[in-house]
């Protein structure tokens, strides 16, 4: 008499390869949207940081210190602010009030590189790409909001991940008043255009 092995039938095998397969496919696009959500949220609380430490800083040097999008951002000391072929973004103290990084007499303080697929976008209040603080901690695009220093800014930073769901894909820091900084989800149903002013 021969004694049976113990072990999967063929039937079982497969059923069990049918189920696990319907459940990888059903947990894959909820697994790439907690991904994209991560990627975004940090991209967001690494603006309000970086918004966060140039303000603290106008208020200790009493000075202006800004936030402004730039390129070659990986290369530390020779980023630039910019508005084209973005990078990433810069926390910088604007010693001689100019509104922009200048490598001699500015101080670089952070450095920020925002890595695919994540994109931004600035809303019409943030004039060219900086946000600038002044002593008084509250802030100003680079014309000063309003005009040359007047006027205080409220702008929108967008932070926005292109997908096929229909899911959450944006995060907005939202600059009010020149001095309340938020941060806030947004739908807009994988497509990712410009922020309105809030």
């Amino acid at each position: 008499m021969r004694k049976a092995v113990p072990g999967f039938t063929m039937i079982e095998l497969m059923v069990t390869l049918a189920v696990a397969a319907i459940v990888v496919t059903m947990a894959v696009p909820s697994f790439q949207s907690m991904i994209n959500g991560n990627r975004l949220t940090s991209a967001a609380n690494e603006m309000i940081g970086s918004l966060q430490l140039a303000r603290s800083e106008a208020i200790r040097r009493n000075g202006r210190a800004g936030v402004c999008m730039s390129t070659n951002t990986n290369s530390g000391e020779d980023a630039t602010c910019a508005t084209a072929n973005v990078d990433g973004w810069i926390t910088f103290v604007d010693a001689n009030d100019d509104g922009d990084f200048d490598k001699a007499g500015d101080t670089l303080l952070r450095v920020f590189r925002l890595d695919p697929p994540v994109v931004h976008g600035l809303s019409a209040g943030i004039g060219a790409n900086t946000v600038i603080f002044r002593p008084d901690g509250l802030a100003r695009d680079e014309d000063g909001g309003g005009g040359p220093g007047t006027g205080l800014l409220d702008a929108t930073i967008r932070f926005c991940i292109p997908t096929n769901q229909p899911r959450e894909n944006a995060r907005d820091v939202e600059i009010a008043s020149g001095s309340r900084i938020a941060s806030i989800r947004a739908n807009e149903a994988g497509l990712c255009p410009a922020p309105d002013d809030p």
